[in-house]
Order: C-alpha cells, then structure tokens, then sequence
C-alpha cells in the first residue's frame, strides 16, 4: 500500500511539474534606462482570473459530488425494510 502510495505521488510530481514551468509568464520587460531610481513602469503580474474560476469550478463540482454521495447513502439507509423476527 504505501509503496503503491509513493509511486502514485512520484508519477504525479513528474506529470505536473513540467506542465506547471511551461505555462509559466515570461519575465517581465526591463527597467527603462533613464531613470536612475529603477521605477519603471506599472508591475507586470500574473492574472489570477482563469485560475481563481477554475478553481471554483472545481470546488464546485467536488461539493456536488459529495452531496450526491451524502444523498445516496441516506436514502438508502431510510428505505431499508426492517426483517421481520
């Protein structure tokens, strides 16, 4: 079991890492040269737009499919028919 653990982490580590560095942003542009305190223009950084939408799509749907679980199980501990003695 935990070696089985382990090789699933590994696979995993190995599979997202390289797809995780290439979708990375470029750098961004550099400094102008005629400014000797180095403000240069506005910061560039990393949208957070996509990600934060899939991240709650994903939430969305894991809640989803644990209230179906949570539905499925009860149901079918209430309509249990009880076995006459």
């Amino acid at each position: 079991m935990k070696i089985k653990f382990l090789k699933w982490i590994f696979i995993l580590c190995f599979l997202t890492i390289p797809v995780l560095v290439l979708t990375a942003d470029p750098p961004g542009p550099p400094n102008p040269g005629g400014d000797p305190s180095g403000n240069g223009g506005d910061p560039v950084g990393a949208p957070i737009d996509e990600g934060l939408f899939i991240l709650l799509a994903q939430g969305i749907m894991y809640g989803g499919w644990r209230y179906y679980q949570f539905k499925k199980k009860n149901t079918s501990e209430t309509f249990t028919v009880p076995e006459d003695e």
